[in-house]
């Protein structure tokens, strides 16, 4: 069975969760796979470009890199880049033959999506020379965590899926940051709550904890202040580069900035037109940093979110920026859109609304939220199919 029709069996979300599944089958294949150990990196926003700059960082000295990250905007094969590309369909399939060939057919039938492609990584990125998983939820049970690590690096962390990992920011800091082994690194911009958590795990655990700011010297400061201005790179950008160059220095090489490319992953505060940025930040931790960017100016957003989703602390957060909400509707078959209580919500915190009907050339827009909703948008207004 191809790659495509076999994950079409397997559904993207789960009302429960077998947390010893990928631990098993982990084991029943790991002396099959030979993939050195992997830079784990966690938290709650900020790592698929923390990782993504990392794998460019590596790339720019000539070594071979493989950045595991999720989920994907417009193909599947977006979350597997390999030595400066997504990997191609047949590179995919490829691996889905080795997979198919490895694991015994308990484990072929039982996988969820994300464990299936999380091995695909494995198998993707075995001659590799550095290799950069990015967990997909928490970190304490996710898929990616069963592996071997060098290093691991945290992205600031605050509130989501507190259904799956925990009701505050410290059930939810405890999960993620107990992920970390021998090496780990903090973003300089984690919150104190997490700061004080990591600190008693790494003391607990005998983990040599830094924050990115005490591994960077003056120069790596004053290249990533040159890069950032070089690509008008946001702020929170420019922290997860410094994490991700901290994390570089750790692996005992050395930063060089000179021919380093713009950050190649689409949808971070992404400005696709003169007038409308994207950004697949859906949660308030994500909307406190685009307030920060949009200081002073105002937008109009088009927006929706999932019914499990914190939408009134992300519209309640971006509030001073917004000019009027634009909801935006899609069909949404696994998870429930927020598209009737949105209005609701907007109606009493005086916001103005309507429906998105099409885009004005002379208003400024942003595009807020899931990966799903960008996408929808992206194909539908805009006819897009990829944003290269």
């Amino acid at each position: 069975m191809k790659l495509d029709e076999f994950l079409q069996n397997k559904p993207l979300y789960y009302a429960t969760i077998d947390y010893d599944r990928m631990p098993r089958a982990f084991k029943s294949i790991k002396d099959k796979l030979s993939l050195k150990p992997i830079i784990h990196i966690v938290g709650t926003n900020g790592k698929g470009s923390t990782g993504r700059f990392l794998a460019q960082l590596i790339e720019n000295l000539g070594f071979s890199v493989g950045h595991y990250t999720s989920p994907h905007i417009f193909k599947f094969n977006e979350r597997f880049y390999l030595n400066g590309h997504d990997a191609s369909d047949d590179e995919l399939e490829n691996a889905h033959e080795i997979l198919q060939n490895l694991l015994n057919d308990e484990f072929k039938n039982s996988l969820s999506y994300f464990e299936y492609a999380t091995f695909l990584a494995a198998v993707l990125f075995k001659n590799c020379d550095y290799v950069i998983f990015e967990a997909g939820m928490g970190a304490q049970f996710d898929a990616t965590n069963v592996f071997e690590k060098r290093l691991s690096l945290f992205t600031p962390i605050g509130l989501d899926h507190t259904d799956m990992l925990g009701k505050n920011i410290e059930e939810i800091s405890y999960t993620k940051l107990i992920s970390m082994d021998k090496m780990a690194i903090l973003n300089d911009s984690m919150n104190e709550i997490s700061v004080s958590i990591a600190k008693d795990i790494a003391v607990k655990k005998g983990t040599n904890l830094k924050f990115a700011k005490d591994v960077l010297d003056s120069k790596d400061i004053e290249d990533i202040k040159k890069y950032g201005v070089k690509f008008s790179l946001a702020n929170f950008q420019i922290s997860n580069l410094s994490l991700s160059t901290a994390a570089l220095k750790s692996l005992n090489l050395k930063p060089k900035f000179d021919g380093l490319k713009r950050l190649n992953l689409v949808g971070r505060i992404q400005k696709i037109t003169p007038n409308l940025t994207i950004d697949v930040g859906h949660n308030e931790l994500a909307a406190q940093n685009i307030l920060k960017e949009f200081d002073g100016k105002k937008v109009v957003l088009i927006y929706n979110a999932f019914l499990d989703k914190d939408y009134k602390a992300v519209l309640k957060t971006l509030k001073p920026i917004i000019k009027r909400v634009e909801i935006y509707t899609y069909k949404s078959t696994q998870r429930k859109l927020a598209t009737e209580f949105l209005e609701d919500m907007l109606l009493k915190e005086g916001i103005e609304f309507t429906k998105f009907k099409k885009l004005h050339e002379n208003q400024n827009y942003l595009l807020f939220g899931s990966f799903m909703l960008v996408e929808e948008f992206l194909r539908r207004e805009l006819g897009k199919e990829n944003l290269c």
